[in-house]
């Protein structure tokens, strides 16, 4: 089966079991989405499961937010390279020296996954940042983490819609921007606070958008991703 092309789409399957992620995927078309495998799954379903994705033609974003001693990510990182992903990611919390140390083990390599930093949850706001003693507002650390990253060499960040315009602006054209917290106007918002619309992201300067619950709970998951992919290209004027 021939893989993604251009594609803004990754759906994330948060399911707790590998079975249920790889019926969901089976719904799914890989010539017009990527799909995103995190913790929970990755903990219960492992490297397996990416390899059952991939042969089923789907790119994968790896979401394991790497966050530890500047070793221990590299390490993680070059496993997860091993693996054949298209995308991981680290948190920019971890550091200058945490993230040079990731992008320095995948240099290396003749076709590493892309590398993002996690700036700030999507789930935060300011008071959740002041709780963990962030100063500023969230668009603040955000633009202050993903100049980080990008002095570091990474490929972009992952960040929320609502910062995406300020940081296409900050860190120029060529710098990744991955977005969660995507509800088309008449989904839920769920447990988090800082969303866009799939039309309102792409225009913000949003390179590709991270979409759950509005497609893998809708009565017909292809059908509703074919509808925010038509959206997106009105957005885009594609």
């Amino acid at each position: 089966m021939a893989r993604v092309s251009d594609s803004r789409v990754i759906v994330a399957l948060d399911f707790p079991e590998g079975k249920d992620a790889l019926a969901m995927a089976a719904r799914l078309d890989p010539a017009i989405c990527r799909v995103k495998v995190g913790k929970e799954l990755y903990t219960a379903a492992g490297p397996q499961l990416l390899e059952q994705l991939q042969k089923s033609g789907f790119e994968v974003f790896l979401d394991l937010k790497y966050h530890d001693i500047p070793n221990t990510v590299a390490a993680a990182c070059l496993a997860a390279a091993k693996l054949g992903v298209w995308l991981i990611n680290v948190h920019a919390l971890g550091g200058r020296a945490m993230m040079h140390a990731a992008r320095g083990t995948l240099a290396a390599l003749r076709a590493p996954p892309r590398l993002t930093a996690v700036t700030l949850l999507t789930s935060m706001g300011a008071a959740d940042m002041e709780d963990v003693g962030l100063s500023g507002t969230p668009q603040e650390a955000v633009v202050r983490l993903a100049r980080l990253a990008q002095a570091c060499g990474l490929d972009g960040v992952v960040c929320s819609p609502q910062e995406a315009a300020v940081l296409r602006r900050e860190c120029g054209k060529t710098f990744l921007l991955v977005t969660p917290g995507i509800r088309p106007a008449s989904g839920e918002i769920d447990d988090q606070q800082r969303i866009a619309t799939p039309a309102a992201a792409v225009a913000s300067g949003a390179d590709y958008l991270v979409i759950g619950r509005s497609i893998t709970r809708a009565k017909d998951p292809l059908a509703a991703l074919r509808a925010i992919n038509d959206e997106i290209a009105a957005a885009s004027g594609a």
